[in-house]
């Protein structure tokens, strides 16, 4: 009966990966928002232990998308660099605090758990509220933190500093949850970088998830929170996912798919935090 029950889990994880695939492949959005709290609700993984399987799991499914447009030529390594002056020391910073902590032990679940409901809200509130909030911008023009936010995106000198603060803000989140790396990552880019065009943000945002992503789960690996067998099982179905997800993704509206994807996002991170 052990074995039966083995058997249903591997089969469980492969359906899991392939589901969350099917999603990034349409969307571009999704792998750690749905995967994290799939393992941790779904299958009672420990949250510590999914938050670092689930890192290793963006970092080889989103990889193959830098190749892709790094050959186009869309990513802009500037932006990348100053992104990841902030996160990847901010991400090693704290990878520091929960091994010194005990995270291994399973001590900070609940501050994993409450981690990915905070970063689960934003990135579902920056997907429904990303044109609302620019109409708001545009009407309260002449408004002082408004008027300094304009500031912050015309002006180089307050620019880069300003990206690499958000990228160490990103750094913390997303080694903590897994989650934010994408979704966040764009909203802050469209907002800081206003000339950049929609494939450029894509590209130069999956250009720092890789890395981000990549030492995060790395780290959480030295700590012991990966479960290698877990992510082969994740990446196994996934992948296929992700190639059935890009064809139905042209068939499917991005104006259907997304607040829907929202609206989940919203409600396990509401969980997430009762």
């Amino acid at each position: 009966s052990r074995v039966k029950v083995n058997l249903l889990m591997e089969w469980g994880y492969l359906l899991a990966g392939l589901g969350v695939g099917i999603m990034v492949g349409m969307t571009g959005v999704g792998g750690g928002s749905l995967m994290t709290p799939i393992l941790i609700f779904g299958f009672g993984i420990q949250p510590a232990i999914a938050v670092g399987t689930d890192l290793l799991f963006a970092a080889v499914t989103k990889a193959g998308g830098i190749w892709a447009y790094w050959r186009h030529g869309v990513v802009h390594w500037r932006v990348v660099w100053r992104l990841a002056a902030g996160s990847l020391p901010a991400t090693l910073l704290t990878l520091w605090f929960l091994s010194a902590t005990g995270v291994h032990e399973g001590k900070h679940n609940d501050l994993i758990t409450v981690a990915l409901g905070i970063a689960l809200i934003l990135t579902s509130s920056a997907l429904l509220l990303k044109n609302w909030l620019a109409g708001i911008m545009k009407a309260r023009q002449g408004h002082p933190l408004v008027n300094y936010l304009y500031r912050l995106r015309q002006d180089e000198a307050l620019k880069a500093p300003a990206t690499v603060i958000i990228g160490a803000l990103l750094g913390v989140m997303v080694t903590l949850s897994s989650v934010g790396a994408g979704a966040l990552g764009a909203v802050v880019l469209l907002f800081l970088y206003p000339k950049m065009r929609g494939v450029e943000i894509v590209a130069t945002d999956i250009a720092h998830a890789v890395p981000l992503t990549a030492v995060a789960g790395l780290g959480h690996s030295a700590v012991g929170t990966v479960d290698w067998s877990l992510l082969s099982y994740l990446l196994m179905g996934s992948l296929p996912g992700i190639y059935i997800g890009s064809h139905l993704g042209v068939r499917i509206s991005d104006k259907i798919l997304r607040p829907l994807l929202a609206i989940i996002l919203l409600m396990v991170g509401i969980k997430c935090l009762l």
